[in-house]
């Protein structure tokens, strides 16, 4: 199969081309850059220069290709609402290339969102929004499963964790940690988040494309919620530095996180399971970190 694979150099990206081309598919990945080019040609695929804001490059991707997985956005919690639009366009760009074809449409989403809206308890992939940023994409893709589309969603962990990952959300609280002096929970840091090895979610995207039936919504998640006490021990010890409760008002503390710190976010994975056949392989998350990997440059 020839795969479309956008945010192919990133650290999810870079992974999931790497799975695609093992097992035998051909990829073409976006890049922004000429060494995002060159890191692509390297790993054995093809590089296609433009970005998310180039509307017909992707259309015209898209319609060349055998499937597309979805992986780029805009990571600017500044202007989250701007980035979640300029996501939808995309998607629903390149999903107009792809209606009445029957090819596989895989994109991104998040679980943290569930757990923006309050929903309680344990998160499933029946569980649906209405609507707003990302889930507006999240819902476009499904709908495409009526017009001729195999699309699924990915909503992925909060904590994508492994030796490649070099900028996520793991690094973010370890450097607070780090420049702050105090690992830091909210209140008693009973509230869980989940997480999934880049490689395991890599393996997901992959059987996703293959097998996933139309309309199907799957969770990348294998630790179902770590609670960010216990994360933040980790990074404490690993540090040398005191864990201890942040008042909710002081949430400021965590930077960008400061908004998601506090959210219960335990999430299942059992019908993702069921229907790609998948089950996490790879170290979870606090075994992950306690192999040190994330705090080698600080030693």
């Amino acid at each position: 199969m020839h795969v479309f694979v956008t945010g192919a150099t990133g650290h999810i990206g870079s992974a999931v081309v790497a799975e695609l081309l093992d097992a035998g598919h051909q990829v073409t990945g976006l890049a922004r850059s000429d060494q995002g080019a060159a890191a692509l040609q390297a790993a054995g695929a093809t590089a296609r220069r433009g970005d998310l804001d180039d509307l017909d490059g992707l259309r015209d991707a898209a319609a060349a290709s055998d499937g597309v997985i979805h992986l780029a956005f805009k990571h600017d919690f500044d202007d989250f609402a701007g980035a979640a639009e300029t996501d939808l366009r995309a998607v629903e760009a390149m999903g107009e290339a792809l209606v009445g074809s029957d090819r596989p449409f895989v994109i991104t989403s998040g679980t943290l969102l569930l757990a923006l809206i309050g929903q309680g308890g344990v998160g499933t992939e029946q569980d649906t929004l209405p609507g707003g940023p990302r889930v507006d994409s999240e819902n476009a893709v499904i709908a495409l499963a009526e017009r001729g589309v195999r699309s699924s969603v990915i909503r992925l962990a909060p904590l994508v964790h492994s030796n490649l990952d070099h900028h996520g959300f793991a690094h973010h609280l370890i450097n607070t940690a780090r420049d702050t002096g105090v690992s830091g929970y909210i209140g008693d840091g009973s509230n869980r988040w989940p997480g999934i090895h880049t490689l395991d979610a890599a393996r997901m995207y992959r059987l996703a494309l293959e097998n996933a039936p139309a309309g199907t919504r799957l969770h990348g998640v294998a630790d179902e919620g770590v609670p960010f006490r216990d994360i933040a021990g980790v990074i404490g010890r690993h540090l040398n530095v005191p864990t201890a409760s942040i008042a909710a008002e002081d949430a400021g503390h965590f930077g960008f996180l400061a908004l998601f710190a506090s959210l219960d976010n335990p999430t299942s994975n059992a019908l993702t399971q069921k229907v790609l056949d998948w089950q996490p392989e790879r170290p979870g998350l606090i075994e992950d970190l306690d192999e040190g990997h994330y705090f080698g440059a600080l030693l």
